[in-house]
């Protein structure tokens, strides 16, 4: 199995659950073949909570959800040592965050500290309890949903935890249409009680691993480079995109390359990402907000505003 072909079944299970939002859906294909954490972003009641069910459900892997709420300690998410009466000795009481895809439910309603917990785990693939550090298995991604609308009793993500998400996406309302479907999809029973998986982990780490071996050409590595620098120079950015930004947006690129059936990456691959890779890694100023500027509209205006490189990307090893 290709890459192209994984994508468009994963994609065609989670239809089942989510109608008429295939953009957003290959996002979150992107970010699994990337191995990256995503944050869903949007209001109550779109379906943020059914999307990471559903993908959970489409591969046979572990799947821990934590519901965040202000009173949660660390040691919740992470796991805890306890002492063993019988064999003398503490034993470690993995937490859910320890799993294979782990749904972080309304993320910004957990404290600073909670939120620290997660750090770990996110970037480095482990959590330390006590001294002690567990490896977390693979494949591992975090899917967080957050609501932007509503700020009593929540905590805003620290520019620290945004940065380790690979991307940042928004499902939207459905149309007419999509919506009177959905009514008729759950007038039973909700789909997501009859999906099934198609996929294991190892098949995820074998696309994985396929996605690594797409070429980038130097020219788009350029490109990517100067749209992370343009971030840092415009004045309506406080604070740029960090190198992590670049890095994570040349391998979302190369993971749209593969799911369009390509072996090299497009600047068009690019753009297409870019307002997701890295609108959340600025911060916008102070006179960009009181002209209603988003961090999503500073990007866009970035990328239509870089000259996009011309020539061929394609790597000539093979070619002849």
């Amino acid at each position: 199995m290709d890459v192209k072909t994984f994508g468009e079944q994963i994609i065609e299970n989670l239809e089942k659950v989510i109608v008429g939002k295939r953009q957003s859906l290959e996002l979150v294909v992107v970010g699994l073949l990337c191995q990256g954490h995503i944050l869903i972003e949007d209001v109550p009641g779109v379906g943020k909570t059914m999307l990471a069910r559903g993908l959970a459900r489409s591969l046979d892997c572990v799947f821990n959800r934590i519901q965040f709420t202000p009173d949660m300690l660390p040691s919740d998410v992470t796991g805890v040592s306890i002492y063993n009466q019988q064999k003398n000795s503490f034993e470690f009481r993995p937490g859910p965050i320890i799993g294979q895809v782990i749904l972080a439910d309304e993320i910004n309603r957990a404290t600073p500290k909670t939120q620290a917990a997660l750090l770990e785990a996110m970037e480095e693939r482990q959590v330390t309890v006590d001294g002690v550090t567990h490896s977390m298995p693979k494949p591992y991604i975090v899917l967080a949903t957050q609501n932007p609308i509503e700020y009593e009793g929540t905590f805003p993500l620290p520019e620290a935890q945004l940065d380790r998400f690979l991307l940042r996406m928004r499902l939207g309302y459905p149309n007419i249409n999509d919506e009177m479907r959905i009514m008729g999809d759950q007038q039973l029973q909700h789909p997501l009680a009859t999906l099934t998986s198609i996929a294991s982990g190892a098949d995820v780490l074998q696309m994985s691993d396929a996605v690594r071996r797409i070429f980038i050409s130097d020219a788009v590595k350029r490109y990517i480079v100067e749209l992370s620098a343009r971030t840092r120079q415009s004045q309506d950015v406080y604070l740029g995109s960090s190198p992590r930004g670049s890095l994570f947006l040349a391998k979302a690129g190369q993971a749209r390359a593969a799911l369009h059936g390509r072996e090299y990456v497009l600047p068009e691959d690019i753009k297409a990402l870019a307002v997701s890779v890295l609108a959340h890694r600025i911060i916008v100023s102070a006179a960009a907000r009181l002209r209603d500027l988003s961090s999503d509209r500073i990007i866009q205006d970035i990328v239509n505003a870089t000259p996009v490189p011309g020539g061929s990307f394609e790597t000539t090893k093979g070619k002849g």
